[in-house]
């Protein structure tokens, strides 16, 4: 009985297997493959739209780069001067890279994703698009610039104009954010906001927006404009779950508030005064922050008519230097107390290009000397990148040593090699001295303090980057082939704390700068001891 049901089985399963294979002996049966076929059809239809779709995608950002690069290509530099090409620079190659990579399902060809995969090792990184951020805040800070003004791109002295959309306005909010800078998120997120109204398509939401906005002025205080906003979101997404948690936390605070305005016999009928969205920016480490800046900006500076007409001009031959004697240096007093001047036709064009060929290689970040343990460090208040040159680098570097010794009439034997450097986005370097000011400090080794500093410029900057001094208020602006001197000490060896300086932040343009620090060892009969402290 087992076998017979086992061969009725089998019988039963090939019967089937014919049925399903054979469709050709059933017209009947092919009808349901024809149906099958169109289902198969709108399927594939479908997928050509999607794909097409994509493609589309892909070309019209393909198209937009291309058109960016052909610009950028063109004049690499120039390009870079506006700081809204840089940051979206870096937040293009960080960013919108991966987002297209991730679009590139996949390349037939094999060359792309693979270009793509070798290339995103030189790309920017997080902390590269963070600090890109943090240098137009900064640029912001310093020039006084609203968001709106960096968002349009129109920037003094820039012949590009690079606008910022919505998403890269919440982008830079949501870095603020992120460093619990509540004061900058409110104003790009703000900004993000205000295109958004303007109709402004974007990837980011008007929910998404207020969602950061509302809390972060809450942060900042300001509990009626945090009601305020977070209402608007409601309204806009009534299910937004910590939206509500919020107004009613808020809503609370509030009555808590009138509740105490009423027991002390504060007037509660008066509706609150709408926020104007502008908040006091916090004070930071920086005790002359306001004075540097302003400098910065033009103004401030305390040059008077009685102080311009002790200011001349004249020829220069560094005390009968036999350099100087058939061609002597233009020479042009900046600042009369302390002593600064400046040096024209220093560099020639073609010395200039050869120093940047020969430092672009070595160059890198920038680091200050703790004052506390003398140790090298990076710190946010240095931005820059340099790098130091050896005479036997190339004779062009042995050549301006020796011009920079013929002017000054001081010995480079005992300086310091010579140092280029070169500022990008926002690049600055906060006040600070040129000579060490640590007693004994071991650093120093035997060529003693820095003495004085002699700064060439390398490039003209279109707007920003002046050589500032917040004691005495004077601007110097950087112009190509030129180079400014100052002493760091007084003929006694006491350091001269007016000679506190800095680099303003780039606001247009590349900055590039050399300098050589001479030293106190060797100038003994150069520059003989004076008298008195401050001699």
């Amino acid at each position: 009985m087992k076998m017979w049901s086992f061969s009725l089985i089998f019988i039963d399963l090939c019967y089937l297997w014919h049925v399903h294979a054979e469709f050709f002996t059933s017209i009947g049966q092919m009808t349901d493959l024809i149906y099958k076929e169109r289902d198969l059809v709108q399927s594939l239809k479908e997928y050509i739209r999607e794909e097409e779709e994509r493609l589309s995608k892909i070309k019209s950002w393909a198209a937009r780069v291309d058109e960016l690069t052909s610009k950028s290509t063109a004049d690499p530099e120039g390009y870079l001067g506006h700081p809204v090409n840089a940051y979206k620079l870096v937040k293009r190659l960080n960013t919108d890279w991966v987002l297209l990579e991730n679009l590139v399902l996949q390349d037939s060809t094999k060359g792309f994703i693979a270009n793509l995969t070798i290339q995103r090792e030189f790309f920017p990184s997080e902390e590269d698009e963070t600090g890109a951020a943090k240098a137009l805040m900064r640029l912001q800070d310093t020039y006084k610039l609203d968001p709106d003004t960096i968002a349009k791109g129109k920037l003094p002295g820039s012949k590009y104009i690079s606008s910022l959309s919505a998403d890269d306005c919440f982008g830079m909010g949501k870095i603020a954010y992120g460093d619990a800078d509540y004061y900058h998120t409110v104003l790009w997120m703000q900004q993000a906001l205000k295109l958004l109204d303007e109709g402004e398509e974007a990837a980011v939401s008007k929910v998404e927006v207020l969602d950061y906005l509302s809390y972060t002025v809450f942060q900042l205080g300001d509990i009626h404009r945090a009601v305020e906003l977070t209402r608007r979101l409601l309204s806009l997404d009534s299910t937004h779950d910590r939206a509500g948690g919020n107004l009613r936390y808020f809503e609370k605070l509030l009555e808590k508030e009138r509740a105490e305005k009423k027991k002390n016999n504060t007037s509660v009928t008066e509706p609150p005064v709408p926020h104007s969205g502008v908040y006091e920016r916090p004070q930071d480490y920086l005790p002359e922050r306001e004075t540097y800046e302003a400098l910065c900006r033009g103004e401030g500076v305390r040059m008077t008519p009685k102080r311009q007409k002790r200011l001349h001009c004249r020829y220069h031959d560094g005390n009968k230097n036999p350099r100087l004697l058939i061609s002597p240096v233009k020479e042009e007093d900046e600042w009369d107390s302390p002593h600064i001047v400046r040096y024209h036709d220093v560099l020639s064009d073609e010395e200039i290009e050869k120093i940047k060929e020969l430092a672009k290689p070595k160059l890198a970040r920038a680091t200050v000397r703790d004052p506390k343990t003398g140790v090298l460090t990076f710190a946010n208040y240095r931005v820059s990148k340099s790098a130091w040159l050896e005479e036997y680098d190339d004779p062009v570097v042995a050549r301006v040593n020796l011009r920079m010794q013929a002017i000054t009439g001081l010995t480079v034997n005992t300086a310091e090699l010579l140092q280029v450097a070169n500022y990008g986005m926002g690049g600055q370097y906060e006040p600070h001295f040129d000579f060490s000011r640590r007693p004994f400090d071991s650093n120093l080794k035997s060529e003693g303090n820095r003495l004085a500093t002699f700064l060439n410029y390398m490039s003209d900057v279109q707007s920003g980057g002046a050589t500032v001094f917040p004691d005495f208020g004077a601007a110097i602006y950087p112009r190509k082939g030129t180079a400014v001197f100052w002493y760091n000490l007084f003929r006694s060896g006491e350091g001269d704390y007016r000679t506190r300086h800095a680099a303003c932040p780039v606001l247009v343009g590349s900055k590039w700068v050399s300098n050589k620090w001479f030293h106190e060892r060797g100038q003994e009969f150069l520059r003989p001891c004076g008298l008195t402290e401050v001699d």
